[in-house]
Parts: structure tokens; C-alpha cells; sequence
């Protein structure tokens, strides 16, 4: 009998919250977890986020804390503010260098790394995690206009999966209370209203506006 696929999962928390708002609906983060460790062995369950930390609370701090004690690995750092041309006062957070890192230094101890992302900045990660052998599955979508996954990155995965197939397994119960609730509305990870589109699929820079 075969030994069970080694697994890893790498969240992109604002690309995942975005693509999840933007198809209607909230991730359950236990839920997420308990699919994924139905299909295999599950080793590492990441979560990458920013965080602005000259905030008295911090509204996705309830997120990250939860994820901390139920299964995750979470991995943040304090976003950098700046002031565009315009004179407006921004905040930057992109942890792409962070996950390519840890996805580099599992390679080796998996069998399929599962993507949390649309973002086109991982294109190369993706193909050099394939040259080790790691069968690599991306989930964003397609479904939305526009996409929310760039092209490059979609063609470079052995598998795409659009995130509203999975609604009925990793999706929370509207009717249920949330707790915790995934607010990452101060962590948008491309300019833009409400999170319009994560502008791209092209994989520029997270930058995260003041409301």
C-alpha cells in the first residue's frame, strides 16, 4: 500500500480574501484545513499576511491569532508606508519573497504544494518548485470579471482549480456566527475601490490604501 501524498498549503491572505469576496462568499478556515487533510498527508498549512502594526487594533488580528492556534503557520510582517504622487498617504505589504522562500525549502519533504493565489509574481516559483518534482495546484478563479488569476500563472500549474468549485467545502455557513471574522478590508492587496479587482493578474507589488 502506497504511502498518502505529502502535502503543503501557501495562503496568500489578501489575494484569498479578495478572490473569496469577490465570488460572494467567506473562507471557514477549519473547514479549509479538514478538506485538505482529507486528501493526503497535510505537513504545513502557511498564511502569509501583512500587518499594520501602528494600529491600536488591528482588524485581522483575530484572524491571525485564530489561525495560530488551529493548525496554521502563520507568517506576517509590518507593512511600509509611503505617500504616492498624488500626496496620499499609503501603506505597502507583499509577502511574495516569504512564501517563495518556505515553498523552496519544503520542496524537497513534499509531494504537491496547493497555491492560495492568483498573483503572476509566482509564475517562477511554481515552475522551480516543479523542477523538484512537486506537483503544484493553483486556486484563484477564473470566474470573476476580470479574472482573478493571471494567465501565466494559471497555464504554469499542473492543476487550476477555481476557488467557487470548492464554496461547498471550504465556504462558512452565512447563517453561522463569525468567529473569527476574516477582515482583512484594511489589507487590500492592490489599489483600487473596494477591492475592485486585484488589478493583477500581471503580479505587481500588494499596496494596501487608507479608506
Amino acid at each position: 500500500m502506497s504511502s498518502p501524498s505529502k502535502i503543503a498549503l501557501f495562503i496568500d491572505g489578501p489575494n484569498l480574501y479578495a478572490t473569496a469576496k469577490t465570488l460572494g462568499f467567506d473562507i471557514d478556515y477549519k473547514r479549509l484545513l479538514k478538506e485538505f487533510q482529507t486528501r493526503g498527508a497535510l505537513l504545513r498549512a502557511f498564511y502569509y499576511t501583512a500587518v499594520i502594526e501602528d494600529q491600536e487594533f488591528s482588524s485581522i488580528r483575530p484572524l491571525i491569532d485564530w489561525l495560530d492556534y488551529n493548525g496554521y503557520s502563520v507568517v506576517t510582517k509590518p507593512t511600509k508606508e509611503f505617500i504616492d504622487a498624488g500626496g496620499r498617504r499609503k501603506v505597502k505589504g507583499n509577502m511574495d519573497i516569504e512564501l517563495a522562500v518556505d515553498a523552496m525549502e519544503l520542496a524537497e519533504h513534499i509531494d504537491q504544494m496547493v497555491l492560495f493565489s492568483g498573483d503572476g509574481d509566482f509564475r517562477s516559483l511554481v515552475e522551480a518548485v516543479q523542477r523538484q518534482g512537486v506537483r503544484v495546484t493553483v486556486i484563484s478563479s477564473i470566474t470573476s470579471q476580470p479574472p482573478m488569476i493571471a494567465d501565466e500563472l494559471r497555464r504554469q500549474a499542473d492543476v487550476f482549480t477555481d476557488l467557487v468549485e470548492l464554496q461547498a467545502k471550504i465556504g462558512r455557513d452565512p447563517s453561522e456566527r463569525p468567529a473569527p471574522r476574516e477582515r482583512e478590508s484594511r489589507h487590500r492587496p492592490h489599489q483600487g475601490p473596494e477591492r475592485q479587482t486585484i488589478t493583477a493578474p500581471n503580479g505587481n507589488d500588494s499596496v494596501l490604501e487608507e479608506p
